[in-house]
């Protein structure tokens, strides 16, 4: 592919140097993001949307290509695919109201409207590692751990379903309508691989319960819902939010399922705590412990030192570090818990945004407004002056600041340092001791680790900390911010009670 044609064909060829000098090829520009765009130089909002837009549409193409989608199975010539029996999470989504946009739209119209709605399904579902297998009229089939398998299949597929849900409604179809979806999923054995049909029907067939199983299900949801099987929610654990619809009768199966809403993903800050619902005694790691107990008595006595778990996957390296703090006790430390994702590789400060939301208490229904409160508040526990570090996070965590904060005339570069700093500096100056566990594997990291950090310096009683901390009699300060600060229209001290109850209720003194 040639980028720089590619580039003059969007009308943005003044961009052409700049891809090529930092050598984006084809393989690259699928992976791009808003930050990489604007390292680019692509300053302008509407210049990056026609990119994405455009790289989508790619994307799209690529995956209707079967020899240019990077996790087609292999069909070489000579080669013949054998069935396989594996675990499948399948994923139907469902076109609500494609029947009445074809008796009021010019056919026309309706076949670019249908091809948007594909698009964006695609460009969703691939993006969370899911394959698309058929399109359906205006239906969808996608598989989740089909042809490659991963952990989190069964994740994906909801968040897929979420997303998709906010991304369809954002298309354009005209005449003031909004589309809306329903999605239905449900994970079991199935034998996938044998090919059916001829010509251009032939298609790669799943055989077994869990596609009916989904389809059904959709037939259930209503209309921007997703709609899962009891198969899927005892693998997702307390990851998200659900409305238990109860146990139904499902046409062609012959027992009852029991069928569960999701609602949102859940505020869980652990990970670890929300895939386990109960933890069994951790054996035969005496020795494991006892080294980082003695790596905490000298942190204590100011000598403070960084503890490295290396392990294969589920060998029990997060188990060892909540042991840790479970010992702890009653000591006054600080927890600092940052959880990498796989899924998030092109966010760096991933671990970061998610660890400010819950130390902030943020909830789903918050305003942009009352999420700026939250974050000046628990900013304010540990900072005299907010006007430089609470529009520095407002603009990581995508919260405008409106006029009460002035603009900050950073680069990019140096805007996602000092992010990086402010993130990371109440970890290193508020506490008597830390602890950490970095879980996950996120490619940006060191995969399979668990870290465990003690500070350098003495136990403090008055210790402040952005995640979960023990705190006692820290000198109240305004909420408000700094010299730059607008008032805010949610009362100061009302915000502080809310934010201190929301840490209280995490363990906070």
């Amino acid at each position: 592919m040639n980028i720089s044609a590619w580039l003059r064909s969007l009308g943005l060829e003044r961009y052409e140097q700049a891809f090529r000098e930092n050598a984006i090829d084809e393989a690259i520009l699928s992976k791009l993001t808003a930050e990489d765009l604007r390292d680019l130089g692509v300053t302008a909002v509407g210049h990056r949307r026609i990119l994405f837009d455009a790289i989508a549409t790619l994307r799209a193409d690529s995956f209707r290509d079967p020899a240019q989608h990077s996790v087609e199975p292999d069909r070489s010539v000579g080669k013949a695919p054998e069935a396989e029996r594996r675990q499948l999470t399948v994923m139907f989504v469902d076109l609500i109201g494609s029947t009445a946009l074809s008796a009021r739209l010019d056919p026309e119209e309706l076949r670019d409207i249908i091809g948007s709605y594909h698009r964006r399904c695609a460009e969703v579902i691939t993006r969370s590692g899911g394959f698309v297998a058929k399109y359906l009229g205006d239906g969808v089939l996608a598989y989740f751990g089909y042809p490659q398998a991963q952990e989190e299949d069964a994740e994906q597929a909801v968040r897929a379903g979420l997303a998709l849900i906010e991304a369809v409604a954002k298309l354009e179809a005209g005449h003031a309508t909004t589309l809306r979806v329903r999605v239905g999923i449900a994970t079991g054995l199935v034998v996938v691989g044998d090919l059916l049909g001829e010509g251009a029907a032939r298609e790669q067939s799943v055989v077994g319960e869990t596609p009916n199983l989904a389809a059904r299900l959709q037939g259930l949801a209503e209309p921007n819902t997703v709609v899962i099987a009891d198969s899927t929610r005892r693998l997702l654990g307390g990851l998200f939010d659900y409305c238990d619809l109860g146990t139904l009768p499902i046409a062609g199966i012959h027992y009852p399922v029991r069928v569960w809403r999701v609602v949102a993903a859940s505020l869980v800050s652990s990970r670890f705590e929300a895939l386990r619902a109960a933890s069994t005694p951790l054996i035969g790691r005496e020795e494991e412990i006892a080294l980082l107990t003695r790596r905490w008595e000298r942190a204590k006595a100011g000598d403070g030192s960084v503890v490295l778990i290396v392990g294969e996957p589920g060998i029990g390296k997060s188990r060892i570090a909540q042991t840790l703090l479970e010992q702890l006790g009653e000591e006054p430390h600080t927890r600092l818990r940052y959880f990498c994702s796989p899924h998030h590789q092109h966010s760096a400060l991933y671990p970061s945004i998610t660890q400010l939301e819950q130390a902030a208490g943020f909830r789903r229904e918050d305003t942009a407004e009352t999420r700026l409160d939250k974050l000046i508040a628990v900013l304010a526990l540990a900072n005299q002056e907010l006007s430089e570090a609470v529009p520095l996070l407002a603009d990581l965590l995508s919260i405008p600041t409106g006029d009460r904060y002035l603009p900050l005339n950073f680069t990019a570069e140096a805007q996602r340092e000092n992010a990086s700093c402010a993130t990371c500096a109440g970890g290193r100056t508020r506490g008597a001791a830390a602890a950490a566990d970095a879980m996950g594997r996120c490619p940006l990291e060191r995969p399979h680790h668990a870290g465990v950090a003690g500070s350098a310096h003495r136990p403090r009683r008055d210790a402040a900390d952005l995640g979960d901390s023990h705190n006692s009699s820290r000198p109240k300060k305004k909420a408000s911010g700094g010299k730059d600060a607008r008032p805010s229209s949610q009362p100061a001290a009302e915000v502080r009670r809310e934010v201190r109850g929301h840490l209280h209720r995490r363990g906070v003194r």
